[in-house]
């Protein structure tokens, strides 16, 4: 029987999303000035792309209510501290507020579920469609990329058909949109799962950019990830301590923590950008400012980092 191996990426894309998917669920406001040194310890550890905020009403999520100051301090910085700063928006309000601060690339959601995306956003999937049209006549600088919630499961129906993921996509391509990302919102998928999702994706659209989000609710985020990638996936959004979870998701734990994934990755001889010491300084940053508690194993483990465990074979 002839042996199949798997073609591992040079390099992956780590797109840090702690500042606003880690800290958007806390139900203690983190203080503009905490989020700002969070960003500047994240970008000075070699983070290259980082959401920094999400421009969503305050009343929905009142963690967010600083958007416009973090952004700003962001895009004013982003060239010093060496990173591309992106933002989160549900709407052709949030995205004008966005563009205003100087950022030219966001991610806008809409969700497969149905049902999430009524929970989510307030809106069936046709009129979020609108709006991201809107979005686009409006602001055609603007670099949109579609994140598309609940790809793996939904907190309230289960099961999500690949036929909705697949029609969600081309409805976005046919407004020009180049860039996903699938977003396992509450952390259910499994790798053959996963397997079959992209390469469903991957064979009817060839051309489309595809990125993961992939929550760690039960443990396998990256189990997910390393099948993603076996897949030829490059691009993953991951938080800061395992950070996050969607307030309109039920039971939805955290992120894939960015500093595991790091370290994973780091061993098999893929680049990131990423210097895991200096990204373990902003952990322990997290640990003490943000908080004490957090779900990744390098938030509490020793790294080794001293031995060389390195390999590309």
């Amino acid at each position: 029987m002839e042996e199949t191996k798997i073609v591992w990426p040079a390099e992956v894309e780590i797109v840090e999303v702690g500042p606003r998917d880690g800290l958007q669920n806390l139900p203690d406001y983190v203080p503009a000035e905490t989020k700002i040194e969070l960003i500047k310890r994240l970008a000075g550890a070699g983070t290259k792309i980082m959401e920094v905020t999400s421009f969503v009403h305050p009343k929905a999520v009142p963690q967010m209510a600083d958007a416009v100051k973090v952004a700003e301090f962001a895009v004013q910085n982003a060239d010093q501290l060496g990173f591309k700063p992106l933002a989160l928006v549900p709407n052709l309000k949030g995205a004008q507020t966005a563009y205003a601060t100087g950022l030219r690339e966001v991610n806008y959601v809409i969700s497969v579920s149905a049902a999430h995306n009524k929970a989510n956003i307030n809106r069936t999937i046709e009129a979020s469609l609108e709006e991201l049209e809107n979005i686009i006549v409006a602001l055609p600088e603007l670099k949109i990329n579609l994140s598309m919630a609940t790809a793996f499961g939904c907190p309230f129906t289960g099961e999500v058909p690949t036929e909705d993921i697949l029609r969600l996509t081309q409805s976005a391509i046919d407004r020009g949109v180049t860039t996903i990302t699938l977003a396992d919102t509450i952390g259910v998928a499994n790798p053959v799962q996963t397997l079959g999702v992209i390469r469903a994706v991957q064979q009817a659209y060839p051309d489309i950019s595809i990125g993961i989000h992939i929550h760690d609710t039960h443990g396998a985020g990256l189990a997910n990830t390393l099948m993603a990638m076996s897949l030829g996936i490059t691009r993953v959004e991951s938080a800061v301590g395992g950070l996050g979870g969607c307030p309109f998701a039920p039971g939805a734990a955290g992120n894939m923590a960015t500093e595991d994934l790091n370290n994973v990755l780091l061993r098999m001889g893929i680049r990131t950008g990423i210097d895991p010491v200096r990204y373990q300084e902003s952990v322990s940053f997290v640990q003490e400012h943000i908080q004490a508690s957090l779900l990744s194993h390098l938030s509490r483990a020793r790294s080794y980092q001293e031995f060389s465990f390195y390999t590309n074979s």
